[in-house]
């Protein structure tokens, strides 16, 4: 059954109505419910949130500028934030194949410079900003997806509707079947993260990126250590460019020291890479036995993984903000400054900008209109000149490493010294990421190596650790337009990429009979949407799973 057969069998759905309605429990949607609530107690605002719980799907580096989260509770400390571990030294390291360079520390950036920030677990710090809202009356919903914006006859946005529960594979619903509810509202926020499963539609509905540049993403990969206490240096952050990656490939990697002896540390490889035969999950893998990285977790234990699509375009490629009835914040909208490699501050920020023109708008009597006042803001905030700063970081390294590397230095070390807050120029750039990749048999093949098991493992016992789970009697979230297309043309003419790109093992092709056939194991999914954003037809999309399904990651 299609879900408007099972809703016109098993409907009306059951309604709930507030004032706002925000999708996402990351520190942009909770920082919107707290501020509403700050601003006004009486506000009725509830939280959807696909993971098992707040955090839970949550990954990022991750070192925290306190800045928003000042600005959200300048008490935080007092309240237990778990912002544990300051910042106590920062290494920019250029790496060759067996060697590397030290940026020495005056000629480091300032994006690089870490003074006065905190290295943290972001899935500690959303589960805290959860207990937060839940102690000024927010109603949050774990285990619900958002999986249908809902409109009203004007064509504003009203709402959504969560998914339905207890439908099976084949798309006919079983014992425990649950229909889904609509939660309507006077105005609806999207924080979704990274390629957000709604706010997708969103943008092609309201065309919300026109005269914008394409979006770029990146992929990170990360994986959590716990290392001799005889080599922790808790608050050390590394940042390394060069090795693994060529010259036209961009990419880099952080080793982050965390309190109690744990190490984070993760590649990240940009979406836009040209050659098929690159899997970004393996190229995390082999830069972790670079001597300069090795020396930091070897004799350690691998205690967790996780990745996660990185929203980079920053500025140019920002959409606009508002439609009638919503508006997009944080890395749904992609305000992740990919510079200072920081987003979760711009998150914070962008939940109370639209906190802070909503509340005004309620008081009005208004509803489903558009909130202008949240853009102005963000125009004139202190985040908008951080992101015009580095507006042109992603597009330099579309030219080259060598490029990119050098034009950060002169935007980001020269200009500031010149006393220019931004680049006089702008650097624009037109092809999105999945256009990039070229046929297999023009790019040079790379074998990597097999893992260890010791410093170096495989996809499966990777996800294992990422405590990730799907109940697997249901429909695939992970849908093709067309199911011919990965036969006739990611095999025939890109050599399978599926299989490099997802960091998850979830895509494989198997020969039965001569035939070739692509098959997904959807359970794997840990919600990265790589494929979603790489796949070169845009045939694979990434839907809503049942609620609660997916990565439960501790301590990332």
């Amino acid at each position: 059954m299609s879900p408007q057969e099972i809703l016109d069998q098993f409907g009306p759905r059951e309604a709930m109505e507030y004032d706002v309605v925000v999708v996402g429990a990351g520190p942009a949607g909770l920082s919107t419910a707290i501020r509403l609530k700050q601003l006004n107690p009486d506000v009725s605002v509830v939280v959807l949130e696909k993971g098992s719980e707040p955090g839970a799907h949550t990954l990022s580096g991750a070192v925290m500028d306190p800045r928003a989260i000042t600005e959200l509770f300048p008490d935080w400390k007092e309240r237990g934030a778990p912002l544990l571990q300051p910042v106590t030294g920062d290494q920019v390291l250029f790496l060759g194949p067996d060697d590397h360079k030290t940026t020495p520390d005056w000629l480091v950036p300032g994006c690089f410079h870490n003074q006065g920030n905190y290295v943290i677990s972001l899935g500690a710090v959303t589960k805290w900003l959860g207990e937060q809202a839940e102690s000024l009356g927010v109603e949050i919903f774990p285990g619900f997806t958002a999986a249908e914006v809902l409109y009203d006859d004007a064509g504003a946005v009203r709402g959504v509707a969560t998914g339905n529960l207890g439908v099976g594979k084949d798309g006919q619903p079983h014992d425990g079947f649950q229909l889904g509810m609509e939660l309507t509202a006077k105005y609806t926020v999207f924080a979704e993260g990274a390629r957000g499963h709604l706010g997708r539609q969103l943008i092609e509905r309201f065309q919300l990126d026109a005269g914008r540049d394409p979006q770029s993403y990146a992929l990170g990969v990360k994986e959590l250590w716990e290392v001799p206490a005889d080599k922790a240096r808790p608050g050390l952050v590394v940042h390394t460019a060069g090795w693994p990656m060529d010259e036209h490939t961009y990419g880099g990697g952080f080793l982050y020291h965390l309190e109690g002896n744990k190490v984070t540390l993760g590649f990240v490889t940009g979406l836009d890479y040209q050659n098929p035969w690159i899997s970004p999950f393996e190229e995390m893998q082999r830069w972790k036995t670079h001597p300069a990285i090795r020396a930091h977790i070897e004799g350690g234990k691998r205690i967790g993984y996780g990745a996660r699509a990185i929203t980079a375009g920053g500025l140019l490629s920002l959409p606009k903000l508002v439609f009638p009835g919503g508006a997009l914040v944080g890395c749904e909208a992609g305000t992740l400054n990919a510079a200072r490699i920081k987003g979760s501050h711009a998150a914070i920020k962008t939940g109370m900008l639209v906190a802070e023109a909503i509340v005004p708008a309620l008081a009005a009597g208004r509803s489903a209109d558009e909130l202008s006042a949240y853009p102005e803001s963000f125009e004139k905030s202190w985040l908008h000149a951080e992101l015009d700063q580095s507006r042109n970081f992603k597009q330099w390294f579309k030219q080259g490493n060598t490029v990119g590397a050098l034009m950060t230095g002169i935007e980001q070390w020269l200009l500031p010294k010149l006393g220019m807050k931004s680049p006089p120029w702008t650097v624009h750039r037109k092809t999105p990421d999945h256009e990039r990749l070229q046929p297999a048999g023009q790019m040079e093949r790379i074998d990597y190596p097999k893992p260890d098991g010791v410093l170096t493992f495989d996809r499966l016992s990777s996800v294992f650790i990422s405590n990730t789970n799907h109940e697997e009697n249901q429909p695939a979230h992970l849908t093709l337009k067309d199911a011919a297309v990965p036969v006739a043309v990611n095999l025939d003419v890109y050599a399978g990429p599926e299989g490099r790109y997802c960091p998850a093992g979830v895509y494989e092709y198997v020969n039965e009979g001569g035939a070739d056939r692509l098959v997904i194991n959807a359970q794997n999914c840990v919600h990265c949407k790589t494929c979603d954003i790489k796949d070169p037809t845009q045939n694979i999309v990434w839907v809503t799973p049942e609620g609660g399904g997916g990565p439960n990651y501790a301590g990332m």
